[in-house]
């Protein structure tokens, strides 16, 4: 049995352990403040945007599954298999299944370990008989007395280091907010996803009504060359006619082949991203659909909304709170540690007697120990942990003014988009009516062929911005969903 001492000594270091099992040294986190403005700038600055409806409170629901505002099924359908076939949603899964893991390990420290045990020793023993050489008779010499000693034991060893100041707590903390970073990360992984899925798939039908402006005006400008060829074999065309008609026609073609590589490109890209290999979209796609067209009216909310919603603001503000918790592990290690260790189990002078005839034997004891010298080591990891953590605050702020400038520049865009469109649909309209004047007034003989070409070009140039906008409003407007962090939540928690 442990002597009296003894457990009066481990009772003393347990009633100390609980006088201070409320202390945790080290800042305690306070989440940061940041101060927004009551509106967006682009709201205040479009006249579009001050009279919808972009500064109420953002429907939860409908930034949820914002890409249904497009309603385009197929992209709906290409959203919903890239969630669980996404190899960077995959291996974000991961991480946090590590995350909870490591959390797990985190919380062990609280507890007692306990072993078993099973040992043996032996110990050699030599000694001298007799008195010194001068005493004994000539001829006789000492003589050595020699024997051994062996012992065996079983039992179980158990230790346990108490938390005096905190250091396991800080430990949990930082690992329960990494875990916590670790689900904002994948959720920052799926906004992006859904973001660049829908980017991508607007890009391709995009690019598909460009080809059909390209190819409905190459078959125009070919039947322009083949009454170009009969009015000069009549003598009413000159053979540059001829020659500049078949010019404005090959300067069409040669426009195809670039227009085709991107829609190929896009299909291969929106194939990996949703898990597939890259031709396995192209027979799904190959059918043209219009472009996904953006609604009228988006809301937005207010800037504070966007703090409180995006993934990668609550990432870095989880990756805050676990480095300020780092900082308390880095300060208690400069504080002394307390740990109890004890035996319990059989003793006897040979393996076949152990457990039948051993002794019961068992052991308790307490160890205090306290850093005396390391080198400035411990101190110069306290000045490290508190340089992360002047990091990690400013990464946080950073990551709120990025998401700020985000929402901004895509507002701003939005908005400016769709002036442009209106516009362009206006220059459309008047460049078809003026090839159709150009042409009868050519064909009348009052103008010459140059302005049929310049009509020509201009409605074949206006036609192509006018696709470019369309997908760049829509685009837009996913980019702006994206920016106020919309679509996390369609993944299963």
């Amino acid at each position: 049995m442990p002597s009296q001492s003894c457990i009066r000594w481990v009772c003393v270091a347990l009633a100390a352990a609980g006088a201070l099992g409320g202390c945790a040294v080290g800042p305690d986190y306070r989440p940061p403040r940041t101060d927004t403005a009551d509106t967006w700038q682009a709201v205040t600055r479009y006249e579009a945007l001050a009279t919808g409806p972009a500064q109420r409170e953002a429907d939860p629901q409908s930034l949820a599954d914002w890409w249904t505002a497009l309603e385009d099924p197929l992209l709906t359908q290409l959203i919903e298999q890239a969630v669980t076939e996404n190899k960077t949603v995959q291996a974000a899964m991961a991480r946090v299944v590590e995350a909870r893991a490591r959390r797990g390990a985190a919380a062990a420290p609280f507890w007692p370990t306990i072993g078993a045990s099973v040992s043996a020793s032996r110990t050699d023993s030599e000694a001298r008989r007799g008195g010194s050489e001068a005493d004994l008779p000539p001829g006789a010499g000492q003589r050595d007395v020699s024997g051994s000693n062996e012992t065996y034991s079983a039992g179980l060893d158990s230790s346990w280091e108490l938390d005096l100041f905190g250091a396991r707590r800080r430990a949990y903390q930082a690992s329960a907010a990494q875990f916590e970073a670790t689900q904002a990360e994948l959720r920052d992984v799926l906004v992006t996803l859904l973001g660049d899925i829908a980017l991508t798939y607007t890009t391709i039908r995009t690019t598909q009504s460009r080809l059909d402006y390209a190819e409905r005006n190459l078959e125009a400008q070919r039947d322009l060359l083949e009454i170009t060829r009969w009015r000069a074999e009549a003598g009413l065309a000159t053979a540059l006619d001829v020659e500049q008609a078949r010019t404005s026609y090959e300067q069409t073609q040669a426009q195809l082949p670039a227009l085709q590589s991107s829609l190929y490109q896009s299909m291969h890209r929106l194939a990996v991203l949703t898990g597939q290999p890259p031709g396995a979209l192209a027979e799904l796609l190959e059918e043209r659909r219009p472009i996904p067209a953006a609604p009228a009216e988006v809301v937005t909310g207010v800037p504070a909304d966007v703090i409180r919603r995006r993934p990668d603001i609550h990432r870095a503000e989880r990756q805050l709170a676990a480095q300020t918790a780092q900082v308390g592990v880095a300060t208690a290690a400069l504080y002394p540690s307390l740990s109890l260790s004890g035996f319990i189990g059989l003793t006897a002078p040979s393996a076949g007697d152990l457990f039948s005839d051993g002794l019961s034997s068992d052991r308790l004891g307490a160890t205090l120990s306290l850093p005396v010298f390391r080198g400035g080591a411990l101190r110069q990891n306290l000045a490290a942990q508190n340089a992360l953590l002047d990091q990690a605050l400013a990464n946080y702020e950073q990551t709120v003014l990025t998401a700020l400038e985000e929402v901004e520049n895509a507002l701003t865009a939005w908005a400016n988009e769709q002036r442009r469109q209106a516009a362009l649909v206006e220059a459309a309209q008047s460049a078809r009516v003026a090839r159709e004047l150009a042409l009868l007034r050519y064909n009348s003989g009052l103008v010459d062929f140059q302005t049929v070409l310049t009509a020509d070009r201009t409605l074949l140039s206006v036609e192509d911005q006018l696709a470019s906008s369309r997908g760049e409003l829509t685009a837009n407007l996913i980019r702006l969903y994206k920016a106020l962090g919309g679509g996390w939540s369609v993944f299963p928690q």
